[in-house]
């Protein structure tokens, strides 16, 4: 394993350089997951002759060109396979600690990152009990401002937009969510905003303003390279998180509101990502994180305006509001085991 890794807070080996990461010289000791790629190895085979089952199946969607993904687990939870509709195909075993991947062409590395980035690495977090909320976050005052909404509600391009006017982005996509020191931090993501061309245009006046992400696709990506935008290398506690209601042409956008903490924890539940994967007692222990996050920091809803040339109005309104929010939440009264 000649490359070393930090992606999510957790430290990951590989044994191919992987595209759109940092080799980090400070990663040391054993890696807590070992990343093997093209032939499958002796335990990939191994768990493939297991009994298995289907776990979870989702549909391919042809407006983003996204495949079809299938979860099947082997031998009764011993291991998972994720595998891709394009031939991409993961196993990981279920502690998260060995994790194998190979593609077929015409799909090059680049298009298997992206899986491994969002989805498989989703999953190792979920296996190794870590809270991956489906969220992006900037650090603001030294704290983690995260964005959660729907598909397409705008949280990558809302951390691109701020990270554009100067706010260091911590993560995109996925915000890996522990407890430490009695409060809440998120983890490290990695350098790079994935942007769809109309998200591009928004920001930066033209689709094509920033490169390809992928040979093989559209969507595009901006460098957390300190040119345009940086990057957060370190964690940061968790310091509000806003909720991303849907864009209005209406002249009192952008708005920000208050949520109770009621409120807030409804939509949050809905915003954890590979919620459907957890067991009862997982999701109960989930559960009580999230009541103890929205208890803990500030939870607000922003209304952003439909017009793109209003962008600006948008990142002061938000960097006001969280430069302005109480930045030091009150400690759990327990840890939490995650």
């Amino acid at each position: 394993m000649n490359y070393r890794y930090r992606l999510y807070g957790l430290s990951l080996a590989a044994d191919e350089g992987l595209p759109g990461l940092e080799v980090s010289s400070a990663v040391g000791g054993e890696a807590e997951v070992r990343l093997e790629l093209r032939a499958a190895p002796d335990w990939v085979q191994q768990a493939r002759t297991l009994s298995s089952h289907q776990v979870h199946h989702l549909a391919a969607e042809p407006e983003t060109h996204d495949p079809a993904l299938v979860l099947t687990s082997y031998g009764a939870g011993q291991f998972f396979g994720l595998s891709y509709s394009d031939g991409t195909e993961f196993m990981t075993d279920a502690d998260g600690r060995r994790l194998w991947g190979n593609w077929t062409e015409p799909w090059t590395k680049e298009d298997f990152a992206t899986y491994l980035f969002g989805p498989v690495m989703g999953l190792v977090l979920r296996l190794k009990g870590v809270t991956p909320l489906h969220a992006s976050a900037v650090c603001v005052a030294g704290h983690a401002v995260l964005f959660c909404g729907e598909a397409e509600a705008g949280k990558s391009t809302t951390a691109a937009a701020l990270g554009l006017r100067g706010a260091a982005v911590l993560c995109e996509d996925i915000a890996a969510l522990g407890l430490g020191e009695n409060r809440y931090w998120v983890e490290p993501g990695y350098p790079r905003v994935c942007l769809w061309p109309d998200g591009v245009e928004k920001l930066m006046g033209r689709g094509d303003a920033l490169p390809l992400l992928t040979p093989n696709w559209e969507k595009r990506y901006l460098p957390l390279d300190g040119v345009l935008a940086r990057f957060q290398r370190e964690r940061c506690p968790v310091g509000g998180v806003y909720m991303l209601a849907p864009r209005t042409a209406e002249d009192c956008a952008p708005r920000i509101e208050k949520m109770t903490p009621k409120q807030a924890l409804l939509e949050l539940v809905q915003n954890t990502y590979m919620n459907w994967l957890p067991d009862r007692e997982q999701r109960a222990r989930e559960f009580e994180a999230l009541t103890q996050l929205v208890a803990q920091v500030p939870m607000r809803r922003i209304i952003a305006p439909s017009d793109a040339k209003r962008m600006d109005d948008s990142c002061r309104a938000i960097l006001a509001d969280a430069e302005s929010l109480s930045l030091s939440p009150a400690a759990a009264s327990q840890p939490i085991p995650y």
